[in-house]
């Protein structure tokens, strides 16, 4: 299959992620089919919600394993919010309770002093780890994205934290590992900077099967936020 695969599990965010990245210029396959999302070269998972809720309907359409084996086989793969928090090992939302284990740290809540959840605009602070990644190509550190969580992620190897957010608390919103990308942000609701990390993500995934048309001028869209 030549197209990127986008996860659909019931997730909130699933049709504006996929309007942002048509409008990008991918092509895209929205699936539920274990069979698909390991066939497809790279890999988009959305979402918004609790991470208990996303693990029982991955594990529902027996997506738990198809996920875990596409990242082991080195497909580019996007989490997107709580596609990024059941990356970790285990979440204490709703009690404690298992995710897919990809990474080692813990979802946790984000502490009082703010309110939670936190919603709006937030600046992603790059680190060193970005470097000169291809995800980022194009923005400026400490541009402004889109959020919308009450839960982060705790990770256990600082070493992957490519962005860090304050709020309450100085905590990992993007990260990068191998093959692996994901953020705490919503992308496709954040605007130019927004569109131009899903842009970059079809090109790190190197496969022009993904593109069916350059990008519209991501400067306008009616689909996402502008701060």
């Amino acid at each position: 299959m030549n197209a990127l695969a986008v996860i659909d599990y019931g997730a909130g965010n699933l049709r504006s992620v996929v309007r942002a990245l048509t409008h990008v210029g991918a092509n895209l396959l929205v699936t539920s089919d274990p069979a698909e999302v390991l066939a497809a070269p790279a890999v988009v998972l959305p979402g918004v919600g609790a991470t208990l809720d996303t693990m029982q309907s991955l594990e529902h359409l027996g997506l738990v394993a198809a996920i875990g084996a596409a990242i082991r086989a080195g497909k580019p793969f996007l989490g997107i919010c709580v596609g990024m928090q059941v990356l970790c090992e285990q979440s204490e939302e709703f009690g404690p309770h298992a995710c897919l284990g990809v990474l080692g740290g813990s979802v946790r809540r984000l502490p009082g002093g703010q309110k939670v959840p936190q919603i709006g605009w937030n600046q992603l602070s790059l680190t060193n780890h970005a470097g000169d990644h291809p995800l980022f190509a194009g923005i400026p550190n400490h541009s402004n994205f889109y959020f919308v969580h009450s839960y982060y992620c705790d990770l256990t190897d600082g070493r992957n934290v490519a962005g860090t957010t304050e709020y309450g608390t100085t905590f990992a919103s993007a990260l990068l590992r191998g093959n692996l990308a994901a953020v705490q942000f919503h992308p496709e609701k954040s605007g130019r900077w927004g569109l131009q990390l899903l842009t970059n993500f079809i090109a790190w995934a190197g496969d022009d099967s993904l593109r069916t048309a350059a990008p519209t001028s991501n400067n306008v869209y009616s689909g996402v936020q502008h701060d």
